[in-house]
Parts: structure tokens; sequence; C-alpha cells
């Protein structure tokens, strides 16, 4: 029997064992927790502060660790997906997690220390944002690729330091993982290769499944791949997605009321014609809907199907505005609470693009297994999207989305969605 080249066990990154500890998310968070959370008050009351600690005190002590160590879990659950960096993500993880903690101490009334609670986050912000801006170079992801099959042709790009194999060996060169063509052919001596690199815990991923991972896209040449089952999303949370679309939509309404209601006027004030504009779209199991956005053309031009790159003189003046920051797409929040639409989800498309799409796009129909939604991945990662090529990319991401249907990746393109409200990018 051949024997196992041994220097291979130790060719997977970060697997020595002061590297394990310090890239341990537990080691991680204990530390954190005692840098966040312990100094400030050891700083503000001194030692043995726990004997004499009012209730105050615990209060803020007790809060401080559930938001940091929330925002923590959150930031490492959001930096795996698709395009993320955990060094952009801590502001506003952070902000938000000791955010809610005030909110939740003052709705109920109990008393906190409004000092230690304020230390706590300026200091987790700082310890947190330094660690992860000097971490992050060294989380650049190293793949060695097995040059048979498409998995070449895959894998390049998407902020990887890619090392194309040569032979069934890894040449002493430390790698996070192998990416290969699991399906097509290869020599016998490489598949001998990549067993072995799996008896050493290194990774081995399909060439799609890489992809996948890292683009954020389920290409539609591929799609026979996931075999259809695998593209269902969890009805689990999708029960639980419902409720929340319907909270937030409660609690967003009385917020937007006054802003929508601005718009509503300066639309009638710029251009003749109602503020509301409505339309028939396809929705949740091919149903169709009426979808309610504010009026952003004139009423009296007639046009293509959808909006034209580049300017458009059907648009308004308060057209431009509205849908530069997406003001445009507020009623929708009426389509949220009837059911017709969720929060986050596929854009939905009018019934006539509908109809174009589904005799030139592969697979177009299976977009609407989920509920269409106000933003949505496509969205944010390509923006505005209108002619067949642009859809079948745009297609890609939905089909992501929906394979990997959950409440983080809701999150994200929240996050990013807001992004979009604030510069106003990847407007038409």
């Amino acid at each position: 029997m051949e024997t196992i080249n041994p220097p291979l066990e130790r060719q997977r990154r970060h697997s020595r064992f002061f590297e394990r500890l310090l890239f341990s998310y537990k080691l991680q968070l204990l530390l954190g927790l005692c840098v966040a959370v312990l100094l400030p008050a050891l700083w503000h009351w001194g030692w043995g502060f726990w004997q004499q600690a009012p209730a105050a005190l615990w209060a803020a002590l007790t809060g401080t660790v559930i938001a940091y160590a929330v925002s923590i879990n959150a930031v490492q659950r959001l930096a795996r997906l698709p395009g993320t960096k955990a060094s952009l993500l801590i502001i506003p993880s952070i902000s938000i997690c000791y955010g809610l903690l005030i909110l939740v101490l003052v709705a109920l009334g109990i008393e906190y220390s409004v000092l230690h609670v304020f230390i706590s986050y300026l200091v987790a912000l700082v310890y947190c944002g330094g660690g992860y801006l000097i971490g992050s170079r060294y989380r650049i992801p190293k793949l060695a690729v097995v040059p048979f099959g498409k998995a070449p042709e895959l894998c390049h790009n998407h902020g990887v330091d890619w090392r194309v194999l040569d032979a069934p060996d890894l040449d002493q060169t430390r790698i996070d993982g192998v990416v290969a063509d699991l399906r097509g052919d290869m020599p016998e001596e490489w598949e001998r290769f990549l067993a072995d690199c799996t008896i050493h815990r290194i990774p081995v991923y399909h060439a799609t499944s890489a992809f996948e991972m890292l683009s954020g896209r389920v290409q539609l040449g591929h799609l026979y791949e996931n075999r259809y089952g695998s593209l269902q999303p969890d009805e689990g949370y999708e029960v639980i997605k419902r409720g929340l679309d319907f909270l937030a939509a409660l609690v967003l309404m009385p917020i937007l009321l006054p802003i929508m209601s601005i718009t509503a006027v300066a639309i009638r004030m710029d251009s003749p014609g109602p503020a509301i504009f409505k339309q028939q779209r396809m929705g949740f199991h091919c149903r169709p809907f009426t979808v309610y956005k504010f009026r952003s053309m004139y009423t009296d031009q007639k046009g293509a199907g959808f909006t034209v790159e580049g300017e458009d003189p059907r648009i308004t003046r308060v057209g431009n505005v509205i849908r530069k920051y997406r003001i445009d797409e507020l009623p929708q929040l009426f389509n949220v609470l009837k059911g017709d639409m969720s929060l986050i989800g596929p854009r939905p498309e009018s019934m006539n693009l509908a109809d174009w799409y589904e005799k030139d796009v592969p697979f177009f129909h299976y977009r609407h297994v989920v509920r269409p939604g106000i933003s949505g991945w496509a969205q944010v990662e390509q923006g505005y999207a209108a002619e067949v090529e642009g859809m079948i990319r745009k297609l890609e991401y939905d089909f992501y989305y929906i394979k990997n249907f959950s409440f983080w990746l809701d999150v994200l393109i929240a996050f990013r969605t807001l992004k979009t409200l604030v510069t106003g990018s990847g407007s038409r």
C-alpha cells in the first residue's frame, strides 16, 4: 500500500496550534468580553466591584455581555456570505446591538449605568474593528485548483488567491482548500491526491459549489447539478419571515407615512396624474398581484415596457429623485401587509416582461417559489436589469437567494439596501 505524504497534514492553513488558538471564535469571544465588558467595569468601579456593585451596573454588565456576544456572532455569520468583509460589518453590527440594548432597557424601565454601556460600546468598536482589520490580510482565501474539467474556467477573481496545480502535489504551499470538478474525468493519481487531502482535513470543494459560495450566483448552465430539490426554500423560516415582514411593516408605517405624504404632494405638483402607480406583476407561486409605487413618469408618454438605460425622457423631475433613493418603492409596504410581497426577495416583474423572459430565459418562473421583495440579493449585487442577458445574471443571483434562503442572508441584504438608500447607487 502506498504511503501518504506526511507533510500534507501540515499544509492546511491555520492548522498549527497557535494559529487555531488565534483564529478560534470562542477564544476571540472570551477575550472580547474581557476587554469590552469587564475592563470598563474595572476601570470605573475598581477591583472587587462585584461585591458592592449597584443593580444599575449589573443590568449594564448583563446587557453589554448579550449585546457584544450577539453582535460578534452576527459578524461571524454574515462574513461567511459572498462579497462580505468582517471589518466592514463591525460598526453597523455593534451599533445596532447596543442600540437595541438601550431600547429594551428603557422600554422595560430598567435602571442601568449609561456610562458603562457607552464606554463598552466605544471599546468594542475599537477593539473589534482593529482586530478584524489587522486579521483581514490573513483571511484572504488561498485555494488550489485541479486543472481538469470546468474547474479552471470557474476559479478566478472573487478576492481569492488561486493556485493552479501542475501536479498532484501542494509543493509545500499552505492552502485553505482544493477546488476540483468532481464530476469530470481526472487521472487516478489526482483522485488519490484529493482523497489524501480529505484524510488530512484539507477541504475539497466541487467547482460549481465553490463558484456559488464566492460569487453569490447559481449558474443556469449548471442548474441540473442542483436538481431543483436542493433549491427548495426553508419552509420553517418562510413562516417566521412572513411574521417578521408584517411586524416590520407595522413599525415602519408611522415613521414613513409623513415621507410618503410629502412625496405624494410633490408628485401631484410636479406633473398631472395620480401619485400612486399601479401595475399587475407576477408574484408568489406565479399568481398575479397589483403592486403599488409612487409614480415617477409622465402619464402621457409612451415607451418601452421597462426603464431604459441612461436618460429616460419619461421620468419626471421628482421621479429622478425618488427613484435614486428608492422612495418610489415605499407604497409597497402595503403589499407587504397584504402578503403579496416580502421586504426581502426577488423583485417582481410586470406580466409582459415575465411572459417575455419565460420564453428566452431558462427556469425563469422558478424564481416565484418565494415571495417577491421590495429589495433583493440581485438588486444589491447587480442593480437594475431589463435586457435578457442582464436578466439571466439577475436570475442566477435570485437562485442563489432561494438556495440559501435564511435570516442571515436577509440581514446582509438589508444592510446593503440601507447603503444603497444612503448613496443612491444603482438607480435607473
